[in-house]
């Protein structure tokens, strides 16, 4: 099969990122632990050993490879880089030195900002179900929401083995396969997804458990940049029907984190205090192991992932009906543990 995207071969770009992932992934794990920059396993965290960080840097310098290769070199390409880099260089210093939570959304805001109106990127307008929305002056405002939010919903999941690569990998292949179904090979967006597929990849096969490394906020954060400039980008370029359908792919960490939200609001926590309540904890409470409960959100990622290629197919009320039942059932399962309030508290009360 010799599908061409930018003038290169889809599988080319894929296993360049990939290999080059793979490299860069390692040697930034050498790197770690030459410096000594390990996560400390606590009563938190899921690991019991010490593991090596920064394994972020790898999967960015793999994009940096696949951005100098295989993209577009233009003013939106350079507000991306220039906004990856600040990213990047927060999540390093985060990563050996942690940073309060104030700061690091100012930097979010940042980022948001130089894509937003240097590279102007802004979701101007929107149609679900038939219903079209125009943001006209909020436009800005929007977009900056959506990257914000996408970048902490993405960080947030990073709690488990293989988990943030694995989601972010699904996300990445979904688009590709949705921007080859409609036909659509020009755009900076199957670019960029075949790029960080290949990279998240190549990642991945450090990080699956047991992890050997870990990719730090470096690596979660730049993912959620990347994630949410793909889905904008989508949306812009008419490759995607609908800004809603890649973020339905990526229901599970949004579910994620707005539970989180309500959790710690309801017990009267900071928003941006960690806990051990997130969906990849309560599967492990259930005695399933990290390679199971692993496995079982990337079985719910890839139901949401085929139901989203199916809308593109042109399945449109079939698959309405579908996200709207999986969403049932997935909050059904939810309200079923203790993300929101601690039932085993409540018992032994």
């Amino acid at each position: 099969m010799n599908i061409v995207v930018n003038g290169h071969n889809i599988f080319l770009i894929i296993a360049v990122c990939f290999i080059s992932s793979l490299i860069f992934v390692h040697i930034s794990k050498k790197i770690a632990e030459y410096l000594e920059i390990y996560d400390i396993p606590n009563e938190r965290k899921v690991h019991k050993k010490p593991i090596p960080l920064l394994g972020g840097i790898g999967i960015f310098l793999s994009f940096l490879l696949g951005y100098m290769l295989f993209a577009p070199k233009n003013e939106l390409m350079l507000s991306i880089l220039i906004a990856s880099f600040l990213i990047i260089l927060l999540g390093i210093f985060d990563d050996i030195k942690p940073i309060k939570a104030r700061y690091k959304i100012i930097i979010h805001i940042l980022v948001a900002i130089i894509i937003v109106f240097y590279g102007n990127l802004k979701l101007t307008d929107l149609t679900i179900l038939g219903t079209h929305i125009n943001f006209n002056g909020f436009s800005s405002i929007m977009t900056i929401l959506i990257i914000v939010s996408t970048i902490n919903a993405i960080n947030l999941i990073d709690g488990l083995d293989g988990l943030c690569a694995g989601i972010s990998s699904i996300y990445f292949l979904t688009i590709a396969i949705i921007a080859i179904i409609l036909n659509k090979f020009g755009g900076l967006d199957i670019i960029l997804s075949l790029i960080m597929l290949g990279s998240t990849l190549g990642f991945l096969v450090h990080n699956f458990p047991p992890a050997k490394i870990f990719m730090g906020d470096t690596g979660s954060t730049f993912l959620g940049v990347m994630i949410s400039v793909i889905m904008l980008l989508g949306f812009k370029t008419v490759t995607i029907t609908s800004l809603v359908i890649p973020a339905l792919i990526l229901a599970l960490p949004i579910l994620d984190t707005l539970f989180a939200i309500i959790r710690r609001t309801v017990n009267k926590k900071p928003i941006g205090a960690p806990d051990k309540n997130h969906i990849h904890h309560q599967l492990l409470k259930r005695h399933l192991g990290t390679t199971k409960s692993l496995l079982i959100i990337y079985g719910v990622n890839i139901v949401f992932s085929v139901t989203s290629i199916f809308y593109a197919l042109g399945y449109h009320k079939e698959t309405i009906v579908c996200y709207v039942f999986l969403v049932f059932i997935l909050l059904f399962l939810i309200f079923k543990t203790n993300i929101i309030f601690d039932r085993e508290k409540g018992e032994k009360k």
